[in-house]
């Protein structure tokens, strides 16, 4: 793991995501998804780039019961939270570029 990537699970999920005071990346994904592995070094870039600014976090939805609560039907999907709430999901391939533009903008109105 990405020593800038936070890695979810059932238990920490309250601490790492709902109660925390900022923006979170969190990428639902599993090890067998191949579009998975494909935004997997994306996410690893993007936690550098905007590391101190986003929380980014991968949480595997073969290990744990957290992304059936969140509703999650296809992997991978890239939900942003701001301030414990969830502002904005993405479902499958999305471009870098268009990742870091959202990222940018709920990152940037932060007081």
């Amino acid at each position: 793991m990405n020593k800038f990537v936070t890695e979810l699970n059932d238990q920490n999920w309250n601490d790492e995501v709902l109660e925390y005071d900022g923006v979170a990346l969190v990428d639902v994904w599993a090890p067998w998804c191949g579009p998975c592995k494909l935004i997997g070094p994306i996410i690893d870039e993007l936690a550098e780039e905007f590391s101190g600014k986003v929380k980014v976090a991968k949480l595997n939805a073969d290990q744990n019961q957290k992304p059936m609560e969140l509703g999650v039907s296809g992997i991978p999907t890239l939900i942003l939270f701001k301030n414990g709430e969830e502002v904005d999901r993405i479902v499958g391939m999305f471009p870098k570029n268009d990742l870091q533009e959202k990222l940018n903008y709920y990152s940037t109105d932060l007081a």
